[in-house]
């Protein structure tokens, strides 16, 4: 059996598929980003689903693809993790941008990641090409789900939000200022802690001012994470996350604005990898 993984900071989906790639089990944990949690909180989330850890001795093979794996470091401590928990199965972790590309397309393509944090790469068909490291939510994230919360929270402090939204903001989150820096400085996961403030924008009502905030972010992630591929302007550009998902006509008339061409947008990458592993077969 064979043990799929695609995880961002926020969850976690596992596939369980059989030798003809039929979904045999299909559940959830928390995010396993070994590049912002200790490995043995990321060791407590994989234990806490009993339905996984329950069919463990079966898995002979585990494909983990999943956000902050893109160095080594992260990488090799997180197989190490999963080879002691999974000790039949041969193990192999890869980041999550390659999740991205195989569930989007199967051809060339730029492949972007608009979810709780942000990423990019060239996909020749076969392999993924990054042109820089991913730096994490405080450097990066361009467009994610945390540089919206980041860009919420500022406005409403600001006061640069209109004021009916603020009084909506206010009733929807706990705008304490200590409560905040307790969640940014002092608890774990602060990118997807960012994040959750950007339901904020899909709960309401379109308006202009959401309208210029996502078209801000979009714009920015294109101009840093697209167009630096020298390919970006001869084929399709992918997304996969939530916030792509929600900001679809958004992305669509940012990217017409810089000539390019949209390919396809999924929520959950997921869904895609399901496909990719069935047509293997």
């Amino acid at each position: 059996m064979i043990l799929i993984a695609e995880a961002g900071s926020t969850k976690t989906d596992w596939l369980l598929l059989d030798e003809n790639a039929q979904v045999l089990l299909e559940t959830q944990t928390l995010g396993i980003n070994p590049s912002v949690f200790d490995i043995a909180v990321l060791e407590k989330r994989i234990k806490d689903n009993s339905t996984l850890f329950s069919v463990k001795e079966n898995i002979t093979q585990i494909e983990f693809f999943g956000a902050g794996c893109g160095t080594e470091q992260p990488r090799k401590a997180l197989k190490e993790l999963l080879q002691r928990l999974f000790q039949n199965a041969e193990v192999a972790v890869f980041e999550d941008t390659y999740a991205a590309a195989l569930a989007v397309t199967t051809q060339p393509g730029i492949v972007c990641i608009l979810g709780t944090g942000s990423n990019s790469c060239y996909f020749d068909g076969n392999q993924i090409h990054l042109k820089f490291p991913s730096l994490g939510y405080t450097l990066m994230d361009e467009a994610s789900g945390n540089y919206f919360g980041k860009r919420l929270i500022r406005d409403y402090f600001y006061e640069i939000m209109p004021e009916e939204l603020r009084v909506n903001f206010s009733k929807s989150f706990n705008l304490d200022p200590d409560e905040i820096k307790h969640n940014l400085y002092k608890k774990e996961n602060p990118n997807a802690y960012l994040a959750s403030f950007a339901a904020f924008i899909y709960a309401q009502e379109e308006n202009n001012y959401f309208k210029h905030l996502i078209t801000e972010g979009i714009n920015e992630f294109i101009e840093k994470r697209i167009l630096c591929y020298a390919e970006a302007d001869k084929l399709p550009i992918h997304f996969v996350g939530s916030i792509a998902h929600y900001s679809r006509s958004i992305i669509s008339d940012s990217l017409k604005a810089y000539n390019l061409r949209l390919g396809n947008i999924i929520q959950r990458p997921i869904d895609g990898l399901i496909n990719h592993y069935c047509n293997k077969k």
